[in-house]
């Protein structure tokens, strides 16, 4: 990996790890993803029509169903991370979404696709199992043992999530050259339309959220986009192989976060877990 895409990917591994502690506060559902996308579509507007007007990319049908399947896989992931939140803390739902993508692929390529993955990655992925498990252990300071499994379901799926979004927009932006700033637009006005019905439903929900929590709406509004931006432009000349795993510096960030600044129990447990799972995404990767 060049010192270039290193850059990008460790930058926006903090910003990301910072907007999901500023989502985690908010501890909102449906009303707050509609509320940061709908700012995050607006605020982002200006540098969507330059890099249209600087690059001119071609769009046709192909990348129009490219930039249609991402907004709802995105759309899906948004949801189901706020779901986890609500119900889990943040450095149990965060390092098991963030590791367990790695790992899902590579079970989910075993068993689709045939592929037959060297000893050391096969390591890996056990290694992400184990401390998988190892975050859901109870400890003194734990919630109770019922919430604890549900935020670990929903930190599974979005785990399932962000591996699927993964090979699907590094398609997008290294195949079919959809510049990294317009795929990620289109893919945030996409979802504030389809969350649209609901927001008009719920409107007192979101005039709730924009009272409460304005502060955590514009972070995650500026930081989600210009983190994942950032993961694209690395994957334009990238492989997938080299950005997944340094993206994973994010698990340590992010549970810290949690142990350090919500004050979340056991932190030794879930930072030892955390550096577990970053160890076994990047043997993964080797592998």
């Amino acid at each position: 990996m060049t010192v270039v895409a290193l850059s990008l990917v460790l930058s926006s591994a903090v910003l990301h790890a910072t907007w999901n502690l500023f989502a985690k506060r908010a501890g909102g559902g449906a009303a707050f993803v509609w509320l940061f996308n709908a700012l995050s579509a607006v605020m982002y507007a200006p540098f969507a029509v330059g890099a249209v007007l600087v690059e001119r990319p071609h769009i046709g049908p192909v990348e129009i169903a490219f930039m249609a399947g991402s907004t709802v896989l995105h759309t899906v992931y948004f949801l189901t991370l706020q779901r986890g939140y609500r119900v889990g803390d943040l450095s149990l739902v965060y390092p098991v979404a963030r590791g367990t993508g790695p790992a899902l692929s590579t079970t989910a390529a075993i068993l689709i696709f045939g592929e037959r993955p060297t000893p050391l990655a096969i390591v890996g992925a056990l290694l992400v199992a184990v401390s998988v498990f190892a975050l859901t252990g109870g400890g003194r300071h734990s919630a109770d043992p019922a919430r604890r499994r549900t935020a670990v379901v929903y930190g599974l799926l979005t785990g399932m999530l962000i591996a699927s979004y993964t090979l699907w927009d590094k398609h997008a932006v290294s195949v079919l050259f959809i510049p990294p700033l317009l795929f990620d637009w289109t893919n945030t006005i996409g979802r504030t339309v389809l969350l649209t019905p609901h927001a008009v439903r719920h409107w007192q929900a979101i005039r709730a959220e924009w009272r409460d929590h304005r502060r955590e709406a514009f972070v995650v509004a500026v930081f989600s986009p210009l983190a994942y931006i950032l993961v694209l432009t690395a994957l334009v000349f990238t492989p997938v192989s080299y950005v997944a795993p340094a993206r994973e510096i994010s698990i340590l960030i992010g549970t810290i976060m949690g142990a350090r600044l919500l004050s979340e129990g056991d932190g030794r447990r879930r930072m030892i877990a955390a550096g577990g799972m970053v160890l076994g995404v990047v043997a993964l990767a080797l592998g």
